[in-house]
């Protein structure tokens, strides 16, 4: 079956890890949209007219036909559950700005293609709404790599504490949270918890999912204690939570009524695409790539949450290929033990180490150590993880060497964003660095292979890993304004509730500019 999805998806990556410049999106306002920034098109009219009759929830289909659809979504609507999503102004607003975008919805759904599927089928397997396989749409735009400025990541958007709560681990090798597959088994568990807590209310659970559990509880409490409605709609919540359902039903909207809106229905087969292997033990990517028959720019796309060469030491183990890749590796692997999949030994810098040394420690030339973790001299730091080459033939393979080179390359925009070299003031502490970076102490100990967290000193290098920010937020780009008499950069700032310095760089000023009355700024949100 031929992957029409890999091209764009590997295309968009690579742009991605390339350079540490923001991805952004076409503008998706996070608040409630208004007739400023939701400009009027030729068919607004007609939907409008015909909004008594909009569709709010696709009935299933009968019985007999019911393993046979157009598309994946053609399915997916018939397990629409959420409240009728015609019945608010701004859900249909949402709706107009989704099918207003259509080159965006196409790169968005391009994402979605290899991972759509799956998730319905899950949804399906749960007696969840269908309606949340269009979430990580809200959440992401179905980007594994994007990051949000309240530091939650993924196509899901799991801060790191929610994240390995629901079983996502992320360390030195792997981030569960870019794992599309794991991350999306994690968001519908805590959808499902949240349902629960919230006696089957979607709504609610989907406003916690955003803005959190707590603060939907404490607003649910306030209304019902003053004897007022304790719906959605009736709650005091934060404006960006206010904003977040209905732009999942906008979505539902969108989706049941494409023709009214002038949407063009994505005709993604209902059908799977991809699977997992498991080989039960560590494996090297660019083998586990080759023996498949996947290309590894295909096999980074399906597997985001890997940051190094190969999968952890520790697990998980799990890869995603398509199904023909997965057929082939399986078939190729009866003559092979699962160890043979990896080609790598590892092993931690300790202090008083050198390259020299460990070269004839390790039995490997101080050259192929250099070429086996891109280091350029000789310098090498306590702490740091070399590879060693189990088979030294293999950095001469050219096809080897080169998809080796290519992996590196696209994991190099995770890596660069991910990494950070800190050296040592006078006085500081592992707990002072710690907070600096919102880290824990034990992660910078594991880091820096430091026994003793009361043994650092001034001028020791430390490295730290932070969560990647080479990626910007899945979500909109800039909104014009236009300035107004008595403005000023600070006014503007404040009312739109960013930082004085964003303000100023996003437009190319300085803290001296004059604004004029009618001047345009650009504002991200």
């Amino acid at each position: 079956m031929p992957f029409r999805w890999i091209l764009p998806l590997a295309g968009l990556v690579m742009v991605g890890c390339a350079s540490t410049a923001p991805i952004t999106e076409p503008a998706q306002p996070k608040q409630s949209p208004t007739a400023a920034t939701l400009p009027e098109r030729s068919h607004t009219a007609t939907v409008d007219e015909h909004l008594p009759q909009l569709v709010t929830r696709k009935p299933a289909p009968p019985v007999e036909t019911v393993d046979t659809f157009d598309s994946v979504y053609a399915r997916m609507m018939t397990s629409f559950a959420l409240p009728d999503c015609a019945s608010h102004e701004v859900n249909r607003t949402w709706a107009r700005w989704y099918a207003e975008r259509p080159e965006y919805m196409e790169r968005v759904l391009a994402r979605a293609e290899p991972w759509i599927y799956f998730i319905v089928e899950e949804l399906e397997a749960r007696g969840m709404p269908g309606e949340l396989a269009l979430l990580p749409i809200v959440e992401s735009a179905y980007d594994p790599f994007a990051y949000s400025s309240s530091h939650a990541l993924g196509a899901w958007q799991f801060v790191s504490a929610t994240g390995r709560q629901y079983g996502l681990k992320q360390d030195w090798w792997y981030d569960g949270r870019r794992d599309v597959w794991a991350s999306t088994h994690a968001a519908l568990d805590y959808l499902e918890y949240l349902n629960a807590m919230f006696e089957g209310d979607w709504l609610l659970a989907l406003a916690s999912y955003n803005g959190g559990e707590g603060r939907v509880s404490r607003a649910v409490k306030r209304n019902r204690k003053a004897g007022k409605p304790a719906d959605f709609w009736n709650l005091k919540l934060p404006e960006e939570t206010r904003g977040y359902v209905p732009k999942l039903l906008g979505l539902s909207c969108l989706f049941l009524n494409a023709e009214a809106y002038g949407f063009e229905m994505p005709g993604t087969p209902d059908a799977a695409v991809i699977t997992t292997y498991d080989p039960g033990s560590q494996a090297d990517l660019v083998l586990v790539s080759q023996r498949a028959g996947v290309p590894i720019d295909q096999l980074f796309t399906l597997n985001p949450g890997f940051n190094r060469f190969a999968t952890s030491p520790e697990g998980p183990y799990r890869i995603v290929l398509p199904l023909e890749g997965a057929e082939r590796l399986e078939a190729g692997m009866g003559n092979l033990s699962p160890e043979q999949l990896m080609r790598w030994d590892q092993v931690t810098v300790q202090s008083g180490d050198t390259l020299s040394g460990l070269a004839r420690t390790h039995d490997v030339p101080v050259d192929v150590l250099r070429t086996a973790n891109q280091i350029k001299g000789d310098a090498i730091r306590a702490g740091q993880k070399l590879r060693l080459p189990r088979d030294q033939g293999m950095l001469v393979d050219p096809l080897y060497a080169a998809a080796a080179a290519e992996l590196a390359q696209l994991q190099s925009g995770l890596l660069a964003a991910d990494q950070r070299s800190h050296r040592v003031r006078p006085g500081e502490s592992l707990s002072v660095i710690a907070r600096r970076y919102r880290v824990s102490v034990r992660d910078l100990q594991r880091w820096n292979n430091i026994d003793n967290p009361n043994r650092v000193r001034a001028g020791q290098q430390i490295t730290v890993f932070l969560a990647p920010t080479a990626q910007a937020p899945a979500g909109p780009a800039p909104r014009e304004y236009t300035v107004r008499s008595g403005d000023s950069l600070w006014s503007i700032a404040r009312k739109h509730k960013v930082k004085l310095n964003d303000l100023i760089k996003w437009n190319g000023l300085d803290r001296s500019a004059v604004l004029r009355p009618g001047q345009s700024l650009k504002i991200l949100f």
